[in-house]
């Protein structure tokens, strides 16, 4: 039987709904409503096999496989980040909310898990913001969260390979439910949901100029994005062993001793430390309620990076070969590139806007 479920502001259609429960079947409609009710803003459903033919990079797999061989599917929670923290002055608004954000969707997931045990499906929870120093030198989780949401549906990459989702763009955060139960899986978007080339906000906002053509150059905007990360740590102790006394005792009182404190009490500075990429993208109603006129000019735009968006530009009319759009990665960019699925939200958003408006107007006359 097919069924619609509503969760928050996305409306599942024909979702599959399993009314043979005698052998503990199980259906995506009944797990997506739990979601919903539990709080999720988004949800999705990722078939296991093909995460397992589908690893991002197969030199350092991230599959459902390599954790369980059990695993048959995976539900891709969903939770958005309050856009007031990108109307601050500083970072450190959106560093906090950040933790609280990961704080509710872990317990929202850990509750679906639940649920599905209790259903005679065993499920765990992914440890979506760890990394496993066997794939390589830690820079890889387990599973990539950006994947497993691109694989269940829920958005495609933008140009600086944060999953975008066309509710809410790249201000989000995944988690995935790694479960045994057979579940029906989601389709993946085959239209790009970023505007690409021509919009280059997110690289243009970049202050360690990070951004590549649908790709990141992890090493540069970790320096940005993890201030107080790992390699900043080793990094620092590295230089402090060789100080006298007096030295570290100066260091000792130092911002960076102050600055991984605090990473280690509430991760702020060690993840996610920096969001300009996530403030300045214009996917989603969230960005055109709130954010158009505080992020509409971007300081850190230069000469340099607008001669380099129009590079990729130039590249992408050519045909060139490009490492972000090839064979392999050109599935979770969106196969058939950009056809103005962003324009039209943002054209429906804005004629409710007017509408509502108005009716506010004249319910005052």
């Amino acid at each position: 039987m097919q069924v619609t479920v509503k969760v928050n502001s996305r409306v599942y259609k024909n979702v599959d709904r399993t009314d043979d429960c005698r052998n503990n079947a199980m259906d995506s409609a009944t797990v997506k409503q739990w979601a919903g009710d539990l709080g999720a803003d988004m949800v999705g459903i990722a078939s296991a096999k093909t995460l397992n033919e589908f690893p991002p990079d197969p030199r350092w797999p991230q599959t459902p496989e390599n954790i369980s061989k059990h695993v048959k599917s995976v539900v891709v929670v969903v939770q958005h980040i309050p856009v007031a923290a990108f109307r601050a002055k500083t970072n450190i608004a959106v560093q906090y909310i950040d933790m609280l954000v990961l704080r509710r969707m872990d317990r929202i997931a850990f509750r679906i898990a639940e649920k599905l045990e209790d259903a005679g499906h065993p499920s765990f929870v992914t440890a979506a913001q760890e990394t496993d120093w066997s794939l390589k030198r830690a820079s890889y989780g387990r599973l990539s969260t950006r994947h497993l949401g691109i694989e269940a549906g829920l958005g495609t990459f933008g140009l600086e390979v944060n999953i975008l989702t066309p509710e809410y763009g790249p201000r989000v955060y995944l988690t995935g439910i790694l479960t045994e139960a057979e579940l029906v899986p989601d389709k993946i978007m085959t239209e790009q949901v970023c505007i690409g080339e021509s919009c280059s906000r997110c690289l243009y906002s970049c202050p360690s100029d990070a951004v590549r053509h649908f790709g990141i150059d992890k090493r540069n905007c970790a320096t940005e994005a993890q201030e107080f990360g790992f390699g900043q740590i080793t990094s620092f102790f590295d230089r402090y062993i060789d100080l006298d006394k007096d030295q570290k005792r100066h260091f000792n009182k130092s911002r960076g001793v102050f600055g991984f404190w605090q990473g280690l009490l509430r991760v702020v500075g060690s993840f996610g430390d920096c969001p300009r990429c996530l403030a300045v993208c214009p996917v989603g109603n969230d960005y055109h309620a709130h954010l158009t006129e505080v992020q509409k000019f971007i300081p850190e735009k230069t000469v340099a990076k607008v001669e380099k968006a129009k590079g990729f530009r130039e590249k992408r009319k050519a045909g060139a070969e490009i490492d972000g759009l090839n064979d392999w990665n050109k599935r979770w960019v969106g196969e058939e590139g950009y056809k103005g699925m962003v324009a039209r939200q943002v054209q429906a958003f804005k004629k409710a806007q007017r509408r509502r408006e108005e009716a506010r107007t004249g319910a005052e006359k």
